[in-house]
């Protein structure tokens, strides 16, 4: 979502210094080249060796360095001229009244003063100081001046006090720029809801009847789908998959029960909703309150079919887009287009076994779309996240 753009971090002394590794990690991961630029008391709470070897960048805290014992010059004016965005993260007290009255006694307020591109601070201090009349007058004056001035967070401060002042966490900050940098993404200001995963269906509280779903194909859909702006509801039954996108939330479900009655709470308010888990189909008729002894024997379980929520979805449309998934072992195109049709799909996807390097477990797939108009479009083997592109492509297509 950062692809190309250069982030300057400016760090001043604040204890949310701490934070910036993580910040700087994010943004890298965002595409975003990162340089760093420390005031010398921000070297009190976060070490430059830290920040360079996240940022792969040298951190600069003074005007001149030394380079086999001669002096170099820091070039302010340059390092301003570089960046696409210059970020203070944590911004103190102290260095936003410099900024306000254009002080330059270190490099970091050097560079500020030098920038032509666009300025965020992120605010960090006790929330004494942050109500203080001057400061809001500085941050009012850094606001007239063009610059972006994120809010604070509120809870637990350093001083032991809560209230308003905490820097605004990174991937909060990161998404800020994300949206900055991307103001017309297709999925803006929409929801999206995703299901992923198996279900465990209990036979007792030891065992359950589940499948080797991961997990992998729907939490690729979940992160594709917020870096085109969407507010992400991602519903995922047992997976050791995690997300990484500030957009996504994640509620973690066991069972088809649990997974239905979250979906029914999300599903009007969204937009499109896709549904990817790998629901169980059938439930044990009874479970089991402990666990079965083997001595005891168990010839058979007897067996109900478990709720059906891409039904439900299907029955409940009021606007969405709602896409299924099929994984079918014969008559794959047969079957997949006759439950596009029997659920009131308006697209599915249909995952092949036939290929040892797609469907349960690995990181890559080979699927073919088909739309409402039953029009079929096979891909070729790609990576799920590659996959989860070329959904929404076809979810997005004029």
């Amino acid at each position: 979502m950062l692809s190309g753009k250069k982030i300057l971090l400016g760090i001043s002394g604040g204890i949310a210094a701490y934070k910036t590794p993580f910040l700087v990690r994010q943004i890298v991961q965002h595409g975003a080249e990162v340089k760093v630029v420390m005031t010398p008391s921000a070297k009190d709470f976060v070490t430059p060796l830290t920040l360079a070897t996240l940022s792969k960048n040298p951190v600069l805290s003074t005007f001149t360095a030394t380079d086999l014992d001669n002096p170099v010059w820091n070039d302010h004016v340059e390092l301003a001229l570089w960046a696409d965005l210059m970020l203070i993260a944590p911004a103190t007290s102290n260095t936003l009244s410099s900024m306000v009255q254009g002080r330059c006694n270190n490099l970091l307020l050097a560079v500020y003063l030098s920038s032509k591109c666009p300025v965020f601070v992120a605010p960090a201090m006790d929330l004494d100081m942050y109500s203080h009349p001057s400061n809001k007058r500085n941050l009012e004056a850094l606001v007239s001046y063009g610059t972006n001035v994120l809010p604070v967070g509120e809870g637990f401060l350093a001083s032991g006090l809560e209230g308003k002042g905490r820097m605004m966490e990174p991937e909060e900050i990161v998404s800020k720029i994300v949206d900055f940098f991307n103001p017309s993404l297709p999925l803006k200001g929409k929801k999206v809801l995703i299901t992923a995963g198996p279900t465990y269906e209990a036979i007792d509280p030891v065992r359950f009847i589940g499948n080797h779903a991961s997990g992998k194909m729907g939490f690729a859909l979940a992160e594709v789908a917020a870096q085109h702006g969407a507010e992400v509801i991602l519903i995922s039954g047992p997976t050791h998959e995690k997300i990484n996108h500030p957009s996504i939330l994640l509620e973690k479900v066991i069972s088809a029960e649990e997974m239905f009655t979250s979906v029914k709470k999300h599903y009007p308010q969204v937009a499109i909703a896709i549904a990817a888990a790998a629901v169980a189909d059938f439930k044990p008729k009874n479970s089991a309150k402990q666990k079965i002894k083997k001595q005891q024997g168990l010839e058979s379980i007897p067996m109900i079919p478990t709720v059906d929520i891409l039904a439900y979805m299907g029955e409940h449309k009021s606007g969405q887009f709602l896409l299924g998934f099929a994984l079918e072992t014969e008559k794959e195109l047969e079957n997949a287009k006759n439950k596009l049709t029997q659920k009131n799909l308006d697209g599915i996807v249909l995952n092949s076994l036939r290929d040892p390097e797609s469907g349960f477990t690995v990181s890559t797939n080979k699927i073919t779309y088909i739309d409402a108009n039953s029009t079929v479009k096979e891909f070729p083997l790609q990576s799920k996240l590659d996959c989860a592109k070329t959904i929404f492509g076809q979810i997005l297509k004029p």
